[in-house]
């Protein structure tokens, strides 16, 4: 087992020197060009005319987008240099003296819908082996709760004991270790110190739940580097501490060490909050009280919104409504409230002490307005496909950006893991009614980045975000092309939507007199503009036949830096220097895939009609590409061969370079990526799509819904005929739907 770099190396100061002159070389590199070629020909009388000027004109404005994004990557990692090298850990021994009689709890909310029964498992017992001294598991299941599919019942119901399995399991440590601390406080109160014998049965028990951990590691079934992560990681690392923590404790009696009382308890402690956890599973479909959006976010809000009261179960013509109680003893489901929440997607896993540390940020001093803090997810290790290995590349990339971002207070909530001040989701909150019920919204829902959105409700409200400097958090990354067209596709759409709030937020900031930085400022902008600048941009680039004499080596120099720090990022993360060639490629072929996803935002903007959250596909074999996003690709690797034909007739010899260029690491990504043959599958696929008829949607086809019932005259009588009938049209639409097995909403 090989221990994973969860502190960042502390970058010396040649390091961060450097990152400074990538930064004064790309602005002056622009400028020089801007200078030395656009002016000087805009300025010669005899250069063209109008169409010359018009080129000129968009060339520098493509030019300028690009530029200014490489700028913001260099601004980000060099802020992530200085975060690395000022951060503290805190030592093992702060972090029990501070949570030595903590009372604030800790509610985890996993969302999941058609999810793989065990892909979730990992999760919840990431979570659930979390130390913390009061931590509730939430598994909130959003799958249809009546499925007619046998398969997919199955899967359900395996998904729906998985909060059971996990207790019962944790019954027997948490029930002997919290046995043992109440024996030695008997012990310690009747017979005075700490004893050495006390000491070594403290060790005994370490070493018990180091061999707990250690055998259910072995009884894993490990069948790929997720599953190798999930026994290394969440189980067999923690396991190793804890026996080093039995070893230390054996020796210190060994040299006629004592420790004293208070140390004594709080390794109890920590035996207890390691192995004491609740988990329960909550299915907000099963209510009609809640809202029923079909998105991750209003299944985070549904639980939210209910937190901190109990509820009565009632039978009504439309379905089960929860009514608030304050009779405890009556209720059907109590919903405790706490002062943090930790969100949580249900592919990622949570080293041990990520709640303990980022908790304990939280409540440091001068944090008081934190109303977020994560660790931006990294990639797990060892992937077999060569996708999901550059998939993760640009993962692990990222991680080091939002650290940087956090330097100039322009952190965004990144939505696979956060822990959250329920207070600041109270600021927040948004009351609307869907048929007659109260609906809050907490995380906006308005657009599938829902993150991002919140994020700048947040900071308009006056709370920060703060990314941890630590890699705690991992997830999956897609580990076939259709699958990462999805992920793709959602990520960029929304930024340009979002963006008048960005403005509202900076002239609310203000008007409190808060500092905005430009920097700052500009680094948010980049993050949610730059998908859209940057995808027109390159098309522009790789389809318009522009003048080789606006070309020039300083706009090469200008993203020189850019791709240099690149590759000693991807080095620092483990990865090959020459991926950044691999990247390009990738990127080149994904370019359809963004557009896409960008105009799906206007889209929206246009129509005002939210746009359908698409889950990422987490299956075994592999995810089918959509027809489009197959020929694209294609279509940009003969466009790129065409205009290096065209370019070398002309003797147009840059532009032919940059066309050659693009070919060629196109087509490689084509190959790498996508592969020949799974291309011509989902192109024969998309092509024979529409000789498929589904017969449940035949005109003049009876379609059976899932429950027959006779008429359900008190939903005539209270409810009226139009509201039976959409009932009725609901129930029809979701049988329709388990018998489809679609997975992506």
């Amino acid at each position: 087992m090989t221990p994973l770099p969860i502190t960042h190396p502390i970058p010396s100061d040649r390091k961060i020197v450097v990152g400074r002159l990538a930064i004064i070389v790309t602005v002056l590199a622009w400028l020089t060009y801007v200078v030395s070629t656009v002016l000087r020909q805009l300025l010669d009388g005899n250069v063209g005319g109008f169409r010359f000027t018009m080129d000129t004109i968009s060339y520098v404005v493509v030019v300028t987008f690009l530029t200014f994004s490489a700028l913001m990557y260099l601004l980000a990692r060099q802020g992530a240099l200085v975060r690395f090298k000022l951060h503290g850990r805190a030592p093992r021994a702060e972090l029990d003296r501070h949570f030595d009689g903590e009372r604030s709890s800790i509610t985890v909310l996993v969302p999941s819908y058609a999810e793989e029964p065990g892909v979730v498992r990992q999760t919840l017992w990431s979570a659930a082996l979390q130390e913390y001294p009061s931590l509730r598991v939430v598994l909130l299941l959003d799958d249809p709760p009546f499925p007619t599919d046998p398969a997919v019942r199955a899967r359900l119901d395996a998904t729906r004991a998985l909060g059971a399995e996990i207790e019962e399991a944790l019954r027997e440590p948490a029930i002997r270790f919290s046995d043992a601390s109440v024996i030695f406080e008997l012990q310690v109160s009747e017979h005075g110190p700490v004893t050495i014998t006390q000491t070594n049965e403290l060790a005994g028990h370490y070493r018990w739940a180091a061999e707990w951990l250690t055998s259910m590691a072995a009884a894993e079934r490990v069948e790929d580097h997720v599953d190798r992560f999930f026994v290394d990681q969440i189980l067999a690392a923690p396991a190793e501490e804890l026996r080093m923590t039995a070893l230390a404790l054996e020796t210190a009696t060994a040299e006629g060490e004592t420790l004293s009382l208070e140390r004594i308890r709080q390794l109890y402690r920590r035996l207890i909050s390691t192995f004491t956890a609740e988990v329960t599973v909550f299915e907000r479909k099963k209510y009609v009280s809640v809202s029923h959006e079909a998105n991750k976010a209003m299944n985070l809000n549904a639980y939210i919104g209910l937190m901190g009261r109990d509820y009565i179960e009632e039978q009504t013509p439309q379905g089960v409504v929860l009514r608030a109680t304050s009779r405890r003893a009556e209720a059907d489901l109590l919903v405790p409230d706490s002062e943090f929440v930790l969100t949580l997607d249900a592919d990622s896993l949570l080293l041990r002490e990520y709640c303990l540390r980022l908790v304990h940020l939280l409540q440091q001093p001068g944090n008081e307005r934190v109303a977020v803090t994560q660790t931006p997810y990294s990639s797990f290790r060892g992937a077999a496909t060569r996708i999901e290995r550059l998939a993760g590349a640009t993962t692990d990339i990222q991680h080091i950006l939002h650290q940087g971002m956090s330097q100039y207070n322009a952190t965004f909530w990144v939505g696979a893991n956060a822990v959250i001040r329920k207070s600041a989701l109270e600021d927040i909150v948004e009351v609307g009614y869907e048929r007659g019920f109260e609906v809050r919204r907490y995380v906006q829902d308005r657009t599938v980045i829902e993150d991002t959105e919140s994020s700048i409700d947040l900071g308009t409200h006056g709370w920060t975000l703060v990314n941890y400097p630590e890699r705690l958090s991992y997830s999956a990354t897609p580990p076939d092309f259709g699958s990462l067209v999805v992920q793709r596709r959602r990520w960029a759409n929304g930024g340009l939507l979002i963006m008048p709030k960005l403005w509202r937020q900076i002239r609310e900031n203000r008007r409190r007199h808060e500092r905005v930085g430009l920097a700052g400022a500009m680094l948010r902008i980049n993050y949610m503009m730059s998908i859209a600048w940057a995808s027109f941009g390159l098309v522009f680039l790789l389809a318009y036949p522009y003048d080789s004499r606006l070309l020039s080596p300083f706009v090469l120099l200008a993203a020189l830096p850019y791709f240099i720090a690149m590759g000693a990022d991807l080095r620092y993360c483990g990865y090959r220097f020459s991926d950044i060639l691999r990247i390009y490629g990738f990127n080149l072929i994904l370019l359809p895939v963004q557009l896409a996803g960008v105009l799906k935002s206007l889209q929206q903007a246009i129509t005002g009609k939210k746009i359908p959250f698409a889950r990422t596909p987490k299956v075994k074999n592999r995810t089918a590409s959509p027809l489009l996003y197959v020929l694209c690709p294609i279509l940009i690797i003969a466009f790129s061969v065409f205009t290096l034909w065209r370019d070398v007739n002309a003797h147009n010899w840059g532009n032919a370079a940059f066309a050659a260029f693009n070919a060629v690491l196109a087509s490689w990504a084509f190959v790498s990526y996508i592969g020949i043959g799974h291309a011509l599958v989902d192109i024969w696929m998309g092509l024979t799509a529409w000789l498929w008829v589904d017969d449940s949607k035949k005109k003049g086809v009876a379609v059976t819904p899932a429950h027959t019932e006779s008429l359900d005259w008190r939903a005539v009588l209270y409810n009226g005929t139009a509201d039976s009938a959409h009932v009725a049209k609901r129930r029809r639409g979701a049988s329709d739907r388990d018998r489809s097995g679609v997975v992506s909403r």
